[in-house]
């Protein structure tokens, strides 16, 4: 089911399934990307959980706004569409730029989070931490690697065909100099957060063991034989990997050593 929503920054096209277990789940899809791209997932956790599938500015059905692209407005879309929509904190599993606006939110709105699962989630610009640093030195939106999105893009897009080259330049910009966090931002998160990444991710295994070890009792993943398109190359290793995180408290280990700290802080 499909619908759109009036937030206070712009009018926001969603999608919903299932209708089991607490807390709701909301999923945010990758840059330039639809809600389409959680076909792999959209199943399993509509099993266990009521699935939100919101598409943020200038992404599939929702329409762009004036100005620039950032990801601090779309993680305020974000905690707007919580507030409005969910009515009390959800779990957010995001894959690459929803993965960062699910970490923005965490930072800046633990009220309306339960439990984050960042996919192929950097902190930095790509110029810092992409495996290969050129990565956007040749991006265009004519560019032939963009056409892909460029088809997901023009088939639902209510801004039609013609707005896709705004859309691709004003994300492309936003690369080129966001996500600007630090480690420091990072150990603001007080929320349970699951860093999930393919062992041959867009992003090098260094910046993703950096953004695990800077948020405060973090969980870390890396799916092996996968690339930054892990949810779909490896639907069933991943969906088994966040459902058992978001379902289960975190397991007591036998032998901590980075958690030894707070081990030895609790009980015994």
């Amino acid at each position: 089911m499909g619908d759109y929503v009036d937030l206070p920054g712009v009018r926001t096209w969603y999608e919903t399934e299932g209708t089991a277990g607490e807390p709701p789940l909301l999923l945010l899809h990758g840059g330039f990307c639809t809600n389409e791209t959680w076909d792999p997932q959209r199943a399993a956790f509509a099993a266990e959980y009521h699935v939100f599938l919101p598409e943020r500015r200038g992404h599939g059905r929702t329409p762009d706004v004036p100005g620039p692209l950032t990801y601090q407005d779309m993680a305020r879309d974000t905690a707007d569409f919580v507030e409005m929509m969910v009515g009390g904190p959800a779990h957010l599993v995001g894959w690459s730029d929803g993965a960062i606006v699910a970490l923005l939110v965490a930072i800046a709105r633990p009220d309306v989070v339960r439990k984050v699962v960042a996919i192929g989630a950097n902190f930095r610009p790509p110029s810092e931490c992409a495996a290969v640093p050129e990565l956007l030195d040749h991006m265009t939106a004519a560019s032939p690697d963009m056409a892909p999105f460029r088809e997901m893009y023009v088939a639902v897009s209510p801004d039609g065909p013609d707005h896709w080259p705004v859309v691709a330049d004003r994300l492309l910009d936003m690369y080129r100099g966001e996500p600007d966090l630090s480690t420091e931002d990072l150990a603001r998160i007080t929320v349970p957060v699951l860093v999930m990444a393919g062992d041959d991710d867009m992003f090098t295994l260094e910046h993703t063991i950096a953004l695990y070890r800077a948020i405060p009792g973090a969980e870390l993943a890396v799916v092996p034989g996968a690339s930054h398109l892990l949810t779909m190359e490896k639907p069933a290793v991943v969906n088994r990997i966040v459902l058992d995180f978001l379902g289960n408290d975190p397991v007591p280990t036998m032998f901590p050593v980075r958690r030894a700290e707070a081990t030895a802080a609790g009980p015994g």
